[in-house]
This record gives C-alpha cells, sequence and structure tokens, in this order.
C-alpha cells in the first residue's frame, strides 16, 4: 500500500524505553572485586571445539570463560543447580539491560522467578562497543545454532550444533535421557558472538568475533549455578555455523571460591517478590 501523507510524522515519533532499569538492585562490583582478589580456583573444565561440557559453581563463587589456542565463541546455559526450571531468561535480559551484555550486568531468571543468577565483573571485550554495522559481542539475541533449523533450512542431519551439544552436555551431568534433558536446554549467552541486526532488512547478523587467546569474561554466582557451555560449531562466526567448515577451538571453564568471610553482608537474591495470584487469590508459597 502507499504510504498516508503522514508517513514521516509517524515515523519521526521518538522512542521510548519499555523497561527503565535504574531502579534494578545494584550488584556491589567493589565487594565482589575484593572477594575475587583473594579467592582460590577451585576446577576448571575444557571444552572441546564443537562439543559442550557442564560445570558447577557454588553461590557466592566466580567462574571465568576464556578463549584458548584462537578465536571461538561460545554458547551458555545456566541453571538453579537446585531446580532446573529455574533457568536463563535471554529475553527478559535482553528487555532489562540492551541486546548485548558486560560488566556489572546480570543473567536473569525465567518467571515465576525473576532473579540475578549471574553477575559479570570482568569482561575483556568491553571496550569493543558498538561499531559501525550495529554490531557487538556478548549477544542475548540470538538462539543457539540447532539441529532443526538446520533441518528446515537445507536438509541433513547434523549433531554437533550447540542445542545438540547442550543436551547431549546436560544428559551426562544429571543422568536424564536425551529427550528429558533436551526439555530444559534453553536460550543461551552467545559468549564472544559479534551480532547485529542489519538495517535495510533487519535480519540478525553475525561478524568475525574479535576474542583473542586470554581475552575472557568471568561472572559472579548470585545463586548455585549448574552451567553448560558449548564451543559453537562456528567458531569465531565470520562464515557459517552450523557445519564443519569453519575453523573451531576449545573454551576454557575456572571456578573460583573466595576467603571465608570475604562477602560478609552479602547474600543470594530471593525470588521476585510478585505475589503469584494473578488475580485469583492466594496461591502456595514457592520454594526459594
Amino acid at each position: 500500500m502507499s504510504e498516508p501523507d503522514d508517513a514521516a510524522a509517524r515515523r519521526a515519533v521518538a522512542p521510548v524505553i519499555c523497561y527503565p532499569n535504574d531502579t534494578l538492585p545494584q550488584p556491589d562490583l567493589a565487594l565482589y572485586a575484593a572477594a575475587r582478589s583473594g579467592a582460590i580456583k577451585t576446577g576448571e573444565v575444557l571444552v572441546g571445539a564443537r562439543d559442550a561440557e557442564c560445570f558447577r559453581v557454588g553461590a557466592g563463587q566466580f567462574f571465568r570463560i576464556t578463549s584458548v589456542d584462537g578465536p571461538q565463541v561460545g554458547d551458555l546455559n545456566l541453571w538453579n543447580a537446585a531446580d532446573l526450571f529455574e533457568r536463563f531468561y535471554s529475553g527478559k535480559t535482553r528487555a532489562l539491560h540492551g541486546t548485548h551484555i558486560t560488566r556489572g550486568q546480570c543473567m536473569w531468571s525465567n518467571l515465576p522467578h525473576l532473579r540475578p543468577m549471574a553477575t559479570i565483573v570482568e569482561d575483556t571485550l568491553e571496550w569493543y562497543g558498538i561499531d559501525g554495522y550495529g554490531g557487538s559481542v556478548h549477544d542475548v539475541i540470538g538462539t543457539r545454532c540447532d539441529p532443526y533449523t538446520g533441518n528446515l533450512l537445507g536438509g541433513g542431519q547434523y549433531h554437533q550444533c550447540c542445542h545438540s551439544n547442550l543436551t547431549r552436555a546436560l544428559s551426562d551431568e544429571t543422568g536424564l535421557p536425551l529427550h528429558e534433558a533436551e526439555r530444559h536446554v534453553h536460550d543461551v549467552l552467545n559468549v564472544f558472538m559479534c551480532t547485529g541486526f542489519t538495517r535495510d532488512t533487519g535480519q540478525y547478523f553475525m561478524k568475525a568475533s574479535p576474542v583473542r587467546p586470554g581475552d575472557y569474561i568471568e561472572f559472579f554466582a548470585e545463586i548455585d549455578l549448574l552451567g553448560a557451555l558449548s564451543a559453537c560449531p562456528g567458531g569465531d562466526c565470520s562464515t557459517q555455523h552450523s557445519s564443519d567448515a569453519a575453523v573451531c577451538y576449545p573454551l576454557l571453564v575456572e571456578v573460583f571460591a573466595p576467603a571465608d568471610g570475604a562477602l560478609e553482608g552479602w547474600s543470594s537474591p530471593t525470588l521476585n517478590g510478585y505475589d503469584g495470584t494473578h488475580g485469583r487469590g492466594p496461591v502456595a508459597a514457592r520454594a526459594g
């Protein structure tokens, strides 16, 4: 249809931020930094190229994801270690913080829990900002490469995509059969991935990640966490993903525990304060 006479005026309407975030609880980064300075390493997991591994982090501990050997992006799932139904909510994290997250921002859990799961405390790629294409790093836009979309768009049965990698890793960690583990695999934080949207068509794009060996992103665990990280078959995502064509490298996950008393005054965030009645009367209390 042709444009109306007032098309320019309609496009010129100023945007409004959907979720002003100035009232969000602010993480005490100074306290976290002091606790981290005396923390000791308690474990590590090396995630092989085109594969995934699970790891566990206690509330009040830190975990770091580092690029080793070559540029590589990763797909990160987080769950409440005691309840797989509480998991990272990429959509609400995106709505609260933006399409990409960095130091001082949180990974939030799904409804009805909606609380911080992990806070980013260090990010060696924070300098990247937003480039001329609109691209930035550590995205909460994309889902995860998966065999279903691959089959839909190109046919075939590719099993080393992040969805399948995460499914296998969670199955191995929990003992759940594959079909049950798959139900818990969810949208990810795309660690180190550089992405955005094209201005002409609005399509999701990826480009070569600026990550280099030694770059890392580090998190503070706000609750007891089960994590799973896939070293994406797209490598640095400069060409394609969900194939064996890209050069891929491992990713390292390290866990650090602060000294006793280093987090004095801190406690895990409680579940969201909404009463859960939805206008229909009292409901049973939720476990925290």
